[in-house]
């Protein structure tokens, strides 16, 4: 009778306590803002590459979409995202002794805007940046895809986490 008694409150522990682990760190109240607007960042910066702007908007929604249950609409959103790409720039890095460089910085940055319609003090203007060095000898055009891939996936995890992330 005792064993019976102590497995039954055994099991009650055990399935009244469990742990739940969110790997994507957001922090969403989805009764509160259950709605997104995340308008197309357009390309400000002075070097453009045409296929940048649309990796990263696919991306930004793609991650939105992934790593939350919010809504994607235009019509009255609980918060919005929007923004612009202002900087896609290199900058020769690691002067040599004939004064060439061996190795070149690709710089991307994107200011956004987040605005929290439900809760206006958690609104942010943030200006976030990444960078990715590759060697001078490749044309920037053998490599730039695939650092544009990483570059975007970088930026907008800092986006992701900046927005919807308490930490």
């Amino acid at each position: 009778m005792k064993k019976t008694v102590l497995f039954i409150l055994l099991a009650i522990v055990i399935t009244a306590c469990t742990v739940s682990y969110k790997f994507n760190g957001s922090n969403i109240n989805y009764t509160e803002t259950p709605t997104l607007e995340i308008r197309d960042f357009q390309n400000q910066a002075p070097l453009v590459y045409p296929p940048l702007t649309q990796v990263f908007n696919e991306h930004m929604k793609d991650v939105f979409i992934r790593g939350t249950k919010l809504q994607l609409t235009s019509i009255a959103p609980s918060m919005e995202i929007e923004g612009e790409i202002v900087r896609y720039d290199l900058t020769p890095l690691a002067v040599q002794e004939n004064n060439l460089a061996s190795q070149t910085r690709l710089t991307m940055a994107v200011k956004f805007r987040f605005r929290n319609n439900v809760r206006p003090e958690e609104d942010k203007d943030e200006t976030v940046s990444a960078y990715r060095d590759f060697s001078s000898s490749l044309m920037l055009t053998d490599v730039q895809d695939g650092l544009i891939d990483e570059l975007t996936k970088e930026i907008v995890d800092q986006i992701f986490n900046s927005t919807m992330s308490n930490w």
